[in-house]
């Protein structure tokens, strides 16, 4: 969902949260009692926000979160207080340890360590959590260092949740541990690569000084980063090249593809260039595209 603003609207506006929220809840089909996970970045961090997705919980909804977290002095201060013992190594959404290469090349583990208690979380959304997760800076990382990261070598970053560590998600094995919750809100990275690629379908630049024309035209962009990210899941998905590709390669590979319709006796033929190197591939995502289920 996408939520055109005008140009002068404040960043980080809790009644534009909210909107986005409603919009999101009223697309998912499920039933009123579902189980909800809702991740956002740094934008999350304020009281009204925080406070809003603690309320969208129900007696016939669970609303879990996990969202960034804004790091000033006194939370350097909680940083520095684990020993380093409590530190431990940090893993992927496929269970590995999550290593990076570091500034001398070699390859070094994202940390983890739980900060719950360690700050004063008053005034703050009952049962809320802070994880903290460290790195090694990389080079690009280096010019832009607080003076705590540049004493102390790591970059840190915070992450707030009000998943429990005793009882994490429900049906999920070990999701309530900190290195769950941190891998959990990392896969959130996927939904920035898909902002990116929207802004490649048509959102990098709006066409108008007229709303009209530009709310039409994000409409359009919706439309088309739908059907970008739909024709990869559902007809390309044992595709390694094409999966996870970008807008820019899918035209390249498939939408590009030399072909030529025909109709026969009723009938229509697609008549393939069997020369191009994907011509296979996009004659499996045809016959898959109309293999699907009509809507009723």
């Amino acid at each position: 969902m996408l939520l055109l603003r005008p140009g002068n609207a404040p960043p980080n506006d809790v009644a534009d949260h909210k909107s986005v929220l409603a919009s999101a809840f009223r697309q998912l089909p499920l039933p009123l009692w579902s189980k909800v996970l809702v991740r956002i970045d740094g934008a999350a961090f304020s009281h009204e926000v925080l406070d809003h997705l603690q309320s969208l919980s129900t007696s016939r909804r669970r609303v879990r979160w996990v969202t960034g977290w804004a790091i000033n002095a006194s939370y350097e201060q909680a940083i520095a207080l684990p020993p380093e013992k409590v530190w431990t190594a940090a893993l992927r959404q496929d269970g590995e340890v999550h290593e990076i290469k570091g500034p001398d090349g070699g390859m070094v583990s994202y940390q983890v360590a739980e900060l719950t208690g360690l700050r004063d979380l008053v005034g703050w959304p009952t049962g809320m959590r802070l994880i903290a997760r460290r790195v090694k800076p990389s080079r690009r990382d280096l010019k832009k260092l607080t003076a705590f990261e540049e004493r102390t070598g790591w970059r840190y970053q915070i992450v707030a949740t009000n998943i429990p560590a005793h009882q994490g998600l429900s049906g999920v094995p070990g999701s309530g541990r900190m290195w769950f919750v941190d891998a959990l809100y990392r896969d959130h990275a996927e939904v920035e690569d898909r902002v990116e690629a929207i802004k490649r379908l048509g959102l990098g630049l709006l066409p108008s000084k007229s709303w009209q024309l530009n709310a039409a035209w994000v409409l359009a962009a919706t439309i088309a980063a739908d059907l970008d990210a739909w024709t990869r899941l559902l007809l390309l998905h044992d595709e390694p090249e094409l999966a996870a590709a970008e807008p820019e390669t899918i035209r390249m590979k498939l939408h590009h593809l030399p072909a030529r319709l025909t109709s026969h006796a009723l009938r229509r033929a697609l008549h393939l260039d069997l020369t191009w190197p994907w011509a296979t591939a996009f004659t499996t995502a045809w016959q898959r595209a109309h293999q699907l289920p009509a809507l009723t």
